[in-house]
């Protein structure tokens, strides 16, 4: 796979990056929403960072996608399945641009996210690196059926104080009751 699929879920569209999703992108990356992802980033340093997003889909058949509201196109975000050289397992990840959160899209979009992981690229594990004090993307993890693991490796250079592991239950073991399938 060499650019994101398109995924549309009832309100939302997961589809491929375009270079015109970079300046809200560095606009986010600029602000202090960035600071529970080793944010605020020069644009440069968003640049590169939005192009490690979209270059993963040709280098690992996974990546970032733009999210989009489907009623108006609306640019809201990205949610991504990233695994970085310095990640030890395969990561979902969510962002909102300002404006858009309390309305259950960031939840939405990586669950559509997650399900790919499992469904089309046979994953058996899927985690979100959130950092402690990031009450709202713990919440989303939570709303998502994911548990804390305290005992899963974390991302190079990063201790348990910096960052917590969230598991996320494959569909079926949602579906079959929870993360009692990964006992």
């Amino acid at each position: 796979m060499t650019v994101a699929p398109t995924i549309e879920t009832q309100r939302l569209r997961l589809r491929a990056h375009v270079e015109g999703d970079f300046a809200p992108y560095a606009d986010m990356f600029a602000s202090e929403r960035s600071r529970h992802m080793h944010g605020p980033l020069d644009r440069r340093q968003a640049w590169f960072a939005f192009c490690g997003d979209v270059a993963q889909w040709s280098l690992m058949g996974h990546g970032a996608w733009a999210v989009e509201r489907r009623e108006d196109q609306a640019l809201i975000g990205q949610v991504a399945l990233n695994k970085p050289p310095h990640f030890p397992e395969l990561e979902l990840g969510w962002v909102l641009f300002d404006g858009f959160e309390g309305k259950g899209y960031a939840t939405e979009a990586a669950m559509a996210a997650r399900d790919y992981a499992y469904a089309e690229l046979g994953e058996e594990s899927v985690v979100s690196y959130v950092t402690p004090d990031n009450t709202r993307s713990i919440a989303v993890a939570e709303r998502l059926g994911a548990m804390r693991d305290d005992a899963a490796p974390r991302p190079d250079g990063e201790g348990a104080d910096e960052v917590l592991v969230f598991r996320h239950p494959s569909a079926d073991a949602l579906m079959d009751g929870g993360m009692e399938a990964y006992a």
